[in-house]
């Protein structure tokens, strides 16, 4: 038969044929009076062999050890389990991570574990400010990893624990302007490290962010925010610094 027939009979491609060929899985057949491969119905079964054990993930590297080893198959297949078994696990976890963003109402690309700490619709947050905290927290989320961001989530809890219980600290942060008088600014201050303050005591439970981390999560903030409002949050954080650590 010649290639075209073989191909849809084992329901590959006439290339894939040629890449068989090429890396010695499957071998030449005779030519035929017209230059054409010949091929007989051990090149199909053959040919049907290899399409089954790749349909099972045995990679094309591994085939030429096993295709004729009972023993060699027989561990090959006991490796691909495991990966199957971790496959279905990550596949698990992604379907629950998608579940907890449907039930939070978080946009996909942000960390369920983080999610929780956006502003709620009726905070009435400044459009560019709403696009500063989800970059802020998409970034939160990759810098503590995932276990971190669990961790944090675990400490802090849901949305009560959130960025809603600090909701009118954050309308004065985000309404700081070049106008705000002096005594404003040092006030909100006082009240930001006084709210903040039992919730840094918690952070202990966590490794501190290091200086490449805290180093970009300051350029955010200088990107996003009013120059008042950068040096409101850095004076926050000098204040709340924790011993050892940010």
């Amino acid at each position: 038969m010649l290639s075209g027939e073989l191909a849809e009979l084992a329901g590959v491609t006439v290339r894939t044929l040629r890449h068989y060929h090429q890396i010695g899985l499957l071998p030449e057949p005779p030519r035929s009076a017209g230059g054409y491969r010949d091929y007989g119905v051990d090149h199909l079964v053959r040919l049907l062999r290899i399409t089954r054990m790749t349909a099972l993930g045995v990679p094309l590297s591994a085939l030429p050890a096993v295709l004729d080893d009972p023993e060699a198959a027989e561990e090959l297949l006991d490796e691909l389990d495991r990966r199957a078994a971790a496959d279905i696990e990550r596949l698990l976890a992604r379907r629950a991570g998608i579940a907890a963003l449907r039930r939070s109402g978080a946009p996909p690309d942000l960390p369920p574990e983080v999610s929780a700490w956006r502003s709620g619709p009726a905070a009435e947050v400044p459009e560019d400010m709403v696009r500063y905290e989800h970059e802020q927290l998409v970034l939160v989320g990759h810098l503590l990893g995932e276990d971190g961001a669990a961790g944090f989530a675990a400490l802090f809890g849901g949305a009560d624990s959130g960025t809603a219980a600090f909701a009118p600290l954050t309308a004065r942060f985000y309404a700081l302007g070049p106008d705000t008088p002096d005594e404003e600014v040092s006030s909100l201050i006082d009240d930001l490290v006084e709210h903040l303050e039992p919730l840094v005591q918690r952070l202990d439970g966590l490794p501190p962010l290091d200086a490449q981390a805290e180093e970009l999560m300051d350029e955010l903030n200088r990107q996003n925010l009013r120059p008042v409002q950068h040096r409101v949050l850095r004076r926050v954080q000098q204040r709340l610094a924790r011993p050892g650590g940010a």
